[in-house]
């Protein structure tokens, strides 16, 4: 071997005839090649989801503009005694929920007066808390038409938990069978979740938009400001306000599928029916989906059926939408969002498919963009990190200061750009909703919610491997605590106001 040329950057070495170049390089300097390439990798990809954003913008400005997204006013009281079309069914699947079913039943029966409306509640076999807590919530209420004889207590023959989709498959079942003793089908089935709140205008609003022709029907979901919660419980507010807000009225306006929340949503009964047929067990819904409400929406729209995204207020300005608490702690809210991560993305790749035109494509892209997301945003924080070190160390005279290139320089300034862009209509649409204390903490609350994201989305990728591998997929759900109908103001004094 035989050194032939050195400098500070390179070793020139010659062996058996080969000339070798090797890189002779201090760790300030592989540091800031490291960096280098971080810059650029994240770099491109915020870009990326910054112009898929923007355009998302565009389209709801230029909507706006046209007057093509209007918000209507509706009377909350004469929506709330109005007749329905036909019977109604309302289903709400539960396991381990004794803390929040027996309120989310009074109110749901309260708000709901309308004799055709059979609220179908799911438990299983081995959650006696919840079964007590379900026959409870309607105990002396016999005769009363918001008592126990529109309350269908459904129990599941198997031990819980099996999936959200299981259960609801339970419940489709119970009213299929109500249905052939009573000789008549539901007009629709109705959605929701054993912690929500529901809207007195809702079912009114659901059942007009099935008689109208729509197929599905979407109300917006409004998460509750939780003063006891303020970064993690309450980061749910900017992101349903902005995606309900805007993202939802844009796919309905593009014609795209409409993928629904599993709360505040209507199917036509016929529909329903027509989802079973498809299956070979005769189900509506795979049982190892954990997303099923999602794939209900998109597969409606697959089928060519109308899907409508409701977006209206009441006379006191408030949005006509569901309302609840979310997690309220970062154990639960991430593992609400690994869930969500999880079957929208990995298992809504392989299952749902890529079907559609250029446009449902599209929207399916953004929805499948969570665990790209999470590394980006993960790289974007070690970048945070890795920079302090560099500028530190500069400072200090350790190590050459860091030079970068017109075009990382662009980049850099064009991502800053996009990120107040980012958080500027994050603030705008928090504040409209909730007020602009609520609005400034929902800029604030940005990098935690990137950190639960992260997180998420490293567990999802996880979680999909060992579906993969053959673990049985659970109802791994998030428990409730508290519901907003045990506050004196009803829960819709901090909702959407204006």
């Amino acid at each position: 071997m035989q050194v032939q040329t050195r400098n500070d950057t390179y070793l020139r070495v010659t062996v058996y005839g080969i000339t070798l170049i090797l890189v002779d390089w201090n760790i300030w300097q592989w540091l800031a090649v490291f960096q280098h390439e971080l810059l650029l990798f994240a770099g491109v990809f915020f870009l990326i989801g910054a112009a898929d954003d923007l355009a998302v913008d565009a389209v709801w400005l230029w909507l706006k503009a046209r007057g093509m997204a209007p918000t209507p006013t509706h009377n909350r009281d004469a929506l709330r005694e109005c007749e329905l079309s036909g019977p109604v069914a309302v289903v709400i699947p539960a396991w381990q929920e004794p803390a929040v079913i027996g309120d989310t039943i009074r109110h749901t029966l309260a708000a709901w007066p309308q004799a055709s409306m059979q609220l179908y509640v799911g438990c299983y076999r081995n959650d006696p808390a919840t079964i007590e807590a379900v026959i409870m919530a309607v105990a002396g209420r016999n005769g009363d038409k918001c008592g126990a004889q529109r309350l269908r207590i459904v129990i599941h023959d198997v031990d819980g938990p099996s999936t959200k989709a299981d259960c609801l498959n339970r419940l489709h079942r119970a009213l299929r069978d109500d249905e052939r003793r009573a000789g008549r089908l539901f007009s629709s089935v109705v959605f929701h979740d054993a912690e929500d709140f529901v809207d007195p205008a809702g079912l009114g609003l659901l059942d007009r938009a099935i008689a109208d022709g729509a197929d599905f029907a979407q109300l917006p979901v409004v998460p509750l400001p939780q003063p006891e919660s303020r970064w993690i419980g309450s980061h749910y507010c900017e992101e349903f306000a902005e995606a309900h807000g805007k993202a939802m009225v844009v796919r309905e306006a593009l014609g795209t599928g409409l993928p629904a929340a599993g709360v505040g949503c209507a199917i036509s009964r016929r529909v329903l029916n027509q989802l079973a047929r498809r299956r070979i067990d005769g189900n509506p819904f795979d049982g190892q989906s954990l997303t099923e409400d999602y794939e209900l929406g998109l597969a409606v729209a697959q089928m060519g059926g109308v899907c409508r995204f409701i977006r209206a207020r009441g006379e006191d300005g408030s949005l006509i939408a569901t309302r609840a608490y979310f997690p309220a702690n970062l154990p639960d809210a991430v593992r609400q969002k690994t869930r969500w991560i999880h079957g929208i993305a990995l298992q809504g790749w392989d299952r749902v498919g890529w079907s559609g035109g250029w446009l449902e494509t599209w929207m399916r892209a953004r929805d499948r963009r969570g665990p790209l997301t999470a590394l980006v945003l993960a790289v974007g924080y070690l970048l945070l990190a890795l920079t302090s070190i560099i500028w530190t160390a500069g400072a200090m005279g350790i190590a050459p200061q860091t030079e970068f290139s017109p075009l990382l320089g662009w980049l850099l300034t064009a991502n800053l750009i996009a990120f107040a862009w980012r958080a500027l209509w994050r603030f705008g649409f928090t504040a409209d909703a909730y007020g602009l204390a609520e609005g400034l903490r929902a800029v604030l609350r940005i990098p935690l919610a990137n950190v639960i994201a992260i997180i998420a989305g490293r567990r999802a990728v996880t979680a999909y491997a060992k579906s993969l591998l053959g673990r049985p997929i659970a109802w791994d759900k998030t428990p409730h605590f508290t519901h907003p109908a045990r506050l004196d103001d009803g829960g819709g004094a901090e909702a959407d106001r204006t």
